[in-house]
């Protein structure tokens, strides 16, 4: 096993840090070789079958190419579940684990019933699905590939969750309009065309853009739509929740109050960027 190890290393080392490559490492092995994180030391003298070896050179091919890892795979972990991902989905990232637990915290005691927009891989509403059992979760996307995507995620982590398809910015169909949801939250599109020079080619070149990228001269479209949709669908107490571009938070947080929302929160993620806003929906207004 060492020798694959080894391979592996050299091969990356003139596409990719150290640190990355000994991530990749760790999740090769496990997936070709059954052998977890905390037994490779123990197994450098385990023999790698002819199979093993092909799979590991088939995905060290796909990583040059700087495929990711996780649509290699065709699985990654988020918030202690697994989810298949394909490039259908975007990968789900740490910063949206943030959003679910923020969420979770301020809800625990509760019986919500959830509205997830632009689910992708499903990872949200399934997530807030298994830790709050007792909630009622839906979830909408615009893409039918996504929709099976998280149909298939939610079977495996046994779940349910309604799916429907959906584009936000169409008329509601009847599956979602004249319900009333506690809590809307969603992580939509929100990079700008001219940031695509500080994106990394595995995330431009794999990534689905419709699940990216927002018009340049409306990045707010999408927070918008929501927010006057949570005019009729949100009940009294309601609360809408965003991951958000960090370069347009305080924008955000204007647009929220002039439509009449109320305690408009802002939260960092672990880098120390504006990341997640919630609001509270004033049903006065």
């Amino acid at each position: 096993m060492q020798t694959s190890i080894d391979y592996i290393k050299n091969e990356l080392k003139p596409f990719y840090p150290n640190a990355e490559i000994k991530s990749f490492i760790r999740l090769i092995l496990e997936q070709v070789c059954q052998i977890k994180p905390y037994e490779i030391s123990v197994c450098k003298d385990k023999k790698i079958s002819a199979n093993e070896r092909q799979e590991i050179e088939r995905i060290v091919v796909s990583l040059k190419e700087y495929k990711p890892i996780q649509y290699i795979l065709g699985e990654t972990e988020f918030f202690g579940l697994t989810f298949t991902v394909n490039p259908s989905v975007l990968i789900p990232r740490p910063e949206t684990e943030e959003l679910v637990e923020l969420i979770l915290k301020n809800h625990q005691e509760e019986k919500p019933k959830i509205l997830d927009i632009g689910t992708g891989s499903g990872c949200i509403a399934i997530s807030l699905a298994k830790s709050m059992p007792s909630a009622t979760v839906y979830a909408i996307d615009i893409s039918e590939d996504a929709l099976s995507t998280a149909k298939e995620n939610a079977i495996r982590n046994q779940v349910e969750v309604q799916f429907y398809r959906q584009d936000i910015l169409a008329t509601l169909s009847d599956n979602i309009s004249g319900k009333k949801f506690d809590i809307i939250v969603s992580n939509p599109p929100y990079i700008t065309p001219i940031e695509k020079h500080s994106i990394h080619d595995n995330v431009l070149k794999y990534e689905p853009h419709t699940a990216l990228f927002v018009p340049q001269n409306n990045p707010l479209l999408f927070y918008e739509k929501i927010a006057d949709l949570g005019h009729s669908l949100l009940n009294k107490s309601g609360m809408l929740y965003f991951e958000i571009n960090a370069l347009y938070g305080k924008n955000i947080c204007q647009m929220l109050e002039k439509k009449g929302y109320k305690d408009i929160k802002v939260f960092k993620d672990i880098s120390g960027k504006d990341r997640m806003i919630s609001a509270g929906f004033n049903y006065k207004l």
